[in-house]
Formats: C-alpha cells, sequence, structure tokens
C-alpha cells in the first residue's frame, strides 16, 4: 500500500450536567464511581467538543492537540482510553484511497488528535466529560470499533467518568456497578432528548477561569474524609435515582425541580464537609439560589430547577419557554452586563429566547422592573459584571460524525493541525 495515506474522521459530542450527581471514586485508576447518577445532555448547537482524529503510517508518535495548542498525552487516562479502543479496533478499508489496514496494524499505527471546544475547558462546564466522550467515540468509528455506546461508554468512562454519560443525548444513567473490573459500570439512555422537549436551559457563567481544585483532587479528599459522603452514597442517592427516573418519564417538572436542587445542594455540602473544605461556589451562585428560590415559592409550584457542578456556574432548567424568558428577565435584571459589552455577546446560544422575553437590545434591559416577588420595601440591588455570559440551551442529541471535511481540525494531506 502507498505509504503516504492518511485517514481521518470527525466526530462532535455534547457536554452533559448531572442532576443527580457524581462525586467520589471507590476506584481511582478505573473511574468507578460510590453511586448511579443521572444527567442531561446539552445542545451540541451551543455546547460541545468536535474533534478529528487521523491515521497514518507516517506519523512517528501519537499526538494531541486541544484548541489549537499542543498537549500530552502521556497521562494514564489518555493512555488507557488509546490502549482500549486499540484492543477494539477491526479492519479498516478505504478502496478510495487504496488503504487496507488489518486488526493486528493498529497496535503499530500512531494517530493525531484535534479537539476544539466551544465553551470555556475546565471552569465546570464538563469540557473533560465532552473531550474524552468525543475522543473514544472518533477513534472507534476511525478504527472500526463494533462495540455499541453503552460499551464505548465504558471506554470513555476510563477517560473521564462523566464523559461516559455524553455517548447519549437526553436524560442518561451512570450506573455504578458492583465488578471490580468495572465492566458492568456503563451508562445507558432513559430517555431521548424529545421525551421532554418543554425543557429550556440557562447557563449563568459566573467565571470561565480554571477552578481552584480539580474535580478529580476534590473528590479524593472527599472520600478520604466527609462522612456526609458515605451517607449520601449509601442512603440518599439510591432513593432519588428512582424518583428522579420517575419524574423524567412522567414529565413531572415539580419533582425533578425538588430532586436536582436538592441534590445539588447536598453535592456542595459533601465539599463542604471535606477536609479541608471545598468551595465551588461563590457569592454570585449563592445569590442565584436565593432569586430562584424566591420565585419558585411565590409561584406556589416551581419554575425553574438549578443545578451547580465543581465551579460557580448556575445550571437553571426552566419548566418550559414561558417559564425560561420570565427567568431571563429576572437574570438581566440583577445581573446586568457591564456598560461595555451588548446583549448579543452577553447573550449566545438560542437568542430566541430573547424575543419571547422582549429584550431587543440593552434599552430593555435598562427598563426592567423588579420582579414581583421582591418586597416593595427591599431595594433590589443589582450586580452588573458578576456573570461572564449567559448560554440559552436545550436537552440534545447524543455524539454523530461529521462527514463536512471543511469541519475537520486536521489537514486531510499533512494530517496536522489546519
Amino acid at each position: 500500500m502507498g505509504e503516504t495515506w492518511v485517514l481521518m474522521k470527525t466526530a462532535q459530542t455534547p457536554t452533559n450536567i448531572a442532576v443527580i450527581k457524581y462525586w467520589g471514586k471507590r476506584d481511582e485508576s478505573l473511574i468507578l464511581p460510590v453511586n448511579d447518577s443521572i444527567s442531561v445532555t446539552l445542545d451540541p448547537a451551543h455546547l460541545c467538543t468536535t474533534t478529528t482524529v487521523a491515521v497514518s503510517p507516517v506519523f512517528q508518535q501519537d499526538r494531541m492537540w486541544l484548541n489549537g495548542k499542543e498537549i500530552s498525552l502521556s497521562g494514564g487516562r489518555f493512555q488507557s482510553c488509546l490502549r482500549e479502543i486499540r484492543r477494539r479496533a477491526s479492519e479498516v478499508e478505504d478502496k478510495e484511497k487504496g488503504v487496507k489496514i488489518e486488526k493486528k496494524d493498529w497496535e503499530k499505527l500512531h494517530v493525531h488528535i484535534a479537539s476544539y471546544n466551544n465553551f470555556p475547558t475546565a471552569a465546570g462546564l464538563a469540557s473533560s466529560a465532552a473531550g474524552f466522550a468525543c475522543l473514544v467515540f472518533a477513534l472507534a468509528k476511525l478504527m472500526n470499533v463494533k462495540e455499541d455506546e453503552s460499551q464505548l461508554s465504558a471506554i470513555a468512562r476510563q477517560g473521564s467518568g462523566s464523559a461516559c454519560r455524553s455517548l447519549f443525548g437526553g436524560f442518561v444513567k451512570w450506573i455504578m456497578g458492583k465488578e471490580e473490573d468495572g465492566s458492568d459500570s456503563v451508562a445507558v439512555q432513559l430517555v431521548d432528548e424529545k421525551h421532554w422537549d418543554d425543557l429550556f436551559i440557562v447557563i449563568a457563567v459566573v467565571s470561565s477561569r480554571q477552578k481552584e481544585t480539580s474535580s478529580t483532587s476534590g473528590m479524593r479528599e472527599s472520600v478520604e474524609t466527609s462522612l456526609l459522603l458515605q451517607h449520601r452514597a449509601k442512603e440518599v442517592v439510591p432513593k432519588r435515582i428512582l424518583k428522579m427516573e420517575e419524574a423524567i418519564k412522567n414529565h413531572s417538572f415539580e419533582s425533578f425541580a425538588q430532586l436536582t436542587c436538592a441534590d445539588s445542594n447536598q453535592f456542595h455540602a459533601v465539599c463542604l464537609d471535606t477536609c479541608p473544605p471545598i468551595f465551588y461556589m461563590n457569592d454570585t451562585s449563592h445569590r442565584i439560589i436565593s432569586y430562584v428560590e424566591k420565585w419558585n415559592r411565590s409561584e406556589g409550584s416551581p419554575q425553574v430547577a438549578y443545578t451547580f457542578d465543581a465551579g460557580p456556574n448556575a445550571v437553571l432548567i426552566a419548566r418550559n419557554r414561558k417559564a425560561a424568558a420570565q427567568l431571563l428577565q429576572r437574570l438581566l435584571f440583577y445581573f446586568p452586563p457591564k456598560s461595555d459589552i451588548d446583549l448579543d455577546s452577553y447573550v449566545i446560544g438560542d437568542k430566541s429566547i430573547l424575543q419571547d422575553a422582549g429584550l431587543e437590545g440593552l434599552k430593555d434591559v435598562e427598563a426592567l422592573s423588579p420582579p414581583p416577588e421582591i418586597k416593595e420595601n427591599a431595594a433590589a440591588q443589582k450586580y452588573p459584571g458578576e456573570v461572564s455570559y449567559f448560554i440559552c440551551t436545550r436537552p440534545g442529541r447524543g455524539p454523530v460524525l461529521l462527514t463536512n471535511e471543511n469541519l475537520a481540525l486536521l489537514n486531510p494531506e499533512t494530517g496536522l493541525p489546519k
């Protein structure tokens, strides 16, 4: 075979946000969790990772570029994913290029990987989840791996625990499993993204800086020192998982919101119960919780659920578009953009919700009146600049292959970044 060929695949994978949290591993190297978790996959049009993988006999070593910068692949997690996928590789034939790769050849061939997140990396928006899921999905397509998404999820899990949940759209459950080898610790889809399509999601990006305590070290410290974590994993989560599955199946927003908020708060309580304590939320996060709680109580039934991962960003899930528009009005009242920022770059993603909220420009934001649930005598304080920007999105689909070569991140001739 001609020895200068390059074969490539490009995939796009969504991120996900847990509504019943994963926090704590029972096995560090295989990334096996101490409890089940449930997440919602976010629309990849607004939050996703795109990854191109290429193979060529010319490549001297495995190499990877993340957001344009070369990064090392020597870490155990990358190595686990590469090793597991190579082990499952099948024969690949590209008649057009006159290339045939035998199963045994994959051990000797090197790959190039280029990955790009359309959202901040390592700021509590599950970038590693989308990243490892995309890496595994794209490599599996390149190497003609026959395993289904659930089996692939067990490989993605070894890159980043929550990555296993990004191999499906809609609502996804990561089953903790019982086996020591982790073979039954996999993700399964509970319902697809069309099942509950009333839901609308607004993310307040409070800070897109990297966090002080990484999830990996935070979890390890919680497992070692938090008694609340032990109680949570044994007594609390199993019951919540059953109730959450029921709420999702029946579109019961009241139960969904109550469980989502309670589980987020308990996860952060576990962080506080860790020695030394871990603070992922900040004053802005706490303000957002307080505003949502006040509004939900004044309506008599929940309009919005909040959940925070290992960072200060608020993920707010509204029961429908109408509630989402009212939520956005409240958020922009309390957290208007700084004077030098236009509305178009302050609210990104699905901007159609701005029209529903009657907000076309900054003049409309300035004209917003205080929400009715604020007591007349309480001065409504505003906090311009506390939120970097808002992302409007909804539940979305799982990973897909991109067939348009123009979307590839590597050059098809050289296999190097474009």
